[in-house]
């Protein structure tokens, strides 16, 4: 039995053994990050030896590939302009603010830590490790106790950041003498991956979502095959891109929201969530019915590829990086966890009225995950000259926040709704209770 055959039954035992267990994980502080992590760890180099990225670097990149198109895509469906209105100032400012902050103070705190990285290494550092991923912290941004306005945000926030980030990932990578982005040179990379690969999303996007409307009218489509044709677009705009040498994820990101605007035109008016009052204890973020009956398949299948995705983590980058640790890639994984995350948050937040719980709260749920995952695998696509301590940099650091706000999810939601319902029955004009839900009962 060949290694890669080896490699595929323990990919599927991990996979099974997850499965049985996942209701009753469910209710614990271990995350499916936390599992499929652990266990890439052991089928890696440093365990069993049955998954290496020298040998099945194609079959890995394929796999997170995949995984972030479609969680992109997903994503950006879901996401309605009544999420970024309401309350309007989160969102905003945390994408607005907090995203370019993040990514300067991650670019200027890597220049004393990390001797031997270059200028634009350093600034592709602070991009990859700029998206945050609310899987990694569920319960932090599920738990009705914490308030609407909160919950929404740092939904929104997840959802959009990681397709935020990616111009300057890709601008950055341009940027760095010896990468095979470079030789286009920053205008071409600009129009190709940014311009050209947005109107292409608006174009297969938009298309989707009119000719699903159109059928469905006419009642020829089936529900399980519309589920599937929303596969089919991600894909298509991925790979339209792909073949114009553009950025199949900045396409399928911008198609999943041209998808999701053209989808619920089909809706009628007074169902539209901006006809209507948010359902009480409703999270801004969460998608309408006939957008999230369409999405079913392909954000199960997301989150599939996406677990996989930590497995191939675990495996690949975080094993390896385990045999090479030094005291200031710890400490730089520790400082982007909090003060290049919070102090930025802190930033975009100042004068909104929120209070300091409420921030420090925010600042602390940006998890780094998946999209950070398959931008570190990018840059072994593409070469980049620094990449063996940029990759142990970007490991660290996820498998720091896979552990901390996985761990820590749980008890922090109770205890920031605890001190929500107590400040909002005193103070019924309260910031955080915008939304115009009182506290939980």
């Amino acid at each position: 039995m060949s290694g890669s055959a080896w490699a595929g039954a323990a990919v599927a035992a991990v996979t099974a053994g997850y499965a049985l267990c996942s209701g009753r994980l469910a209710t614990t502080a271990v995350s499916a990050p936390m599992v499929f992590t652990g266990c890439g760890i052991a089928i890696g180099p440093i365990g069993l030896g049955l998954l290496d990225l020298k040998h099945d670097s194609g079959p890995v990149l394929t796999l997170v590939e995949a995984a972030l198109t479609l969680v992109l895509f997903t994503d950006a469906m879901s996401v309605r302009g009544r999420d970024l209105r309401l309350g309007g100032f989160l969102p905003g400012r945390l994408l607005g603010i907090g995203l370019p902050l993040t990514i300067g103070a991650g670019w200027l705190l890597a220049w004393p830590l990390l001797p031997g990285l270059t200028l634009w290494e350093l600034a592709l550092l602070g991009a990859v490790l700029a998206p945050t991923d609310a899987a990694l912290g569920k319960t932090a941004v599920s738990d009705r106790r914490v308030p609407p306005l909160v919950r929404g945000g740092l939904n929104v926030e997840s959802g959009l950041n990681d397709g935020m980030a990616l111009p300057f990932f890709v601008l950055f990578l341009a940027a760095l003498p010896g990468t095979m982005a470079s030789e286009e040179g920053a205008a071409g990379v600009f129009w190709r991956a940014l311009v050209l690969s947005t109107a292409w999303g608006l174009a297969v996007g938009g298309l989707g979502g009119w000719l699903v409307r159109r059928s469905r009218a006419r009642g020829w489509i089936g529900g399980d095959w519309r589920q599937t044709f929303v596969l089919a677009v991600a894909v298509g705009a991925y790979t339209v891109a792909v073949v114009f040498d553009g950025s199949g994820f900045i396409a399928a990101w911008v198609a999943g929201f041209a998808f999701g605007v053209s989808l619920r035109r089909s809706e009628p008016a007074e169902a539209r969530p901006e006809a209507q009052e948010e359902a009480p204890g409703g999270i801004p973020g969460e998608a309408p019915a006939a957008v999230d009956d369409s999405s079913g398949l392909a954000g199960h299948l997301a989150d599939l590829l996406a677990s996989l995705s930590f497995l191939v983590f675990g495996a690949v980058l975080l094993g390896p990086a385990l045999d090479d640790l030094d005291w200031r890639i710890i400490v730089y994984a520790v400082l982007s966890l909090t003060v290049v995350r919070m102090l930025p948050v802190a930033l975009a937040l100042a004068r909104t009225g929120l209070a300091l719980p409420t921030v420090a709260y925010i600042g602390w749920f940006g998890p780094r995950g998946l999209a950070s995952v398959v931008f570190g695998l990018l840059l072994v696509e593409e070469h980049v000259p620094g990449l063996q301590l940029l990759g142990r940099v970007i490991a660290v650091t996820v498998a720091l926040s896979i552990l901390l706000h996985g761990m820590s999810a749980v008890v922090l939601a109770k205890r920031y709704g605890a001190w929500y319902r107590k400040a909002a029955a005193l103070r019924p004009g309260l910031r955080e209770n915008l939304s115009g839900d009182g506290p939980p009962d």
